[in-house]
């Protein structure tokens, strides 16, 4: 009979190394509002699947479609600041 040997040491032997680091989590903390104002575009649009899309629909959609833009535009102009040498705009 062969026994199946589990590699589970060679497979978690790299687990430390394959956390998020601080950086990469505060990247992803700065993109949140991106990222939920998206999942509400998401939200409205599968919402609008179930059905024929009437006038609230439509508005949900695009109100979070402008959510969505305004979050990326903050974020844009947030980034594009603090990379001036200086603090200059």
């Amino acid at each position: 009979m062969n026994h199946i040997v589990t590699v589970q040491d060679a497979v978690t032997a790299f687990a430390d190394f394959m956390e998020p680091t601080k950086a990469e989590l505060d990247a992803i903390e700065q993109e949140m509002p991106v990222i939920l104002a998206g999942v509400d575009l998401v939200d409205a649009q599968i919402t609008a699947l179930d059905h024929m899309p009437n006038e609230l629909d439509n508005r949900r959609i695009r109100r979070a479609r402008n959510r969505v833009l305004a979050a990326r535009r903050e974020l844009a102009n947030r980034t594009a600041g603090a990379s001036l040498p200086g603090g200059a705009a």
